[in-house]
């Protein structure tokens, strides 16, 4: 919180930060590599289909 300079920003980051961790975040150390990068791949083409 001390990194946020106005409640408004820190806000606006505490509403998106959920989203893109859970879409994002996939506990590497739990499963392979290959199925790793499968899940990376799917969760990144999703993220841009969301952004763009």
């Amino acid at each position: 919180m001390l990194r946020f300079r106005r409640m408004r920003t820190l806000k606006k980051f505490a509403l998106v930060h959920p989203n893109v961790h859970n879409r994002l975040n996939h506990e590497r150390h739990l499963v392979d590599r290959q199925t790793y990068k499968q899940r990376r791949s799917a969760a990144l083409a999703e993220w841009q289909a969301l952004a763009g």
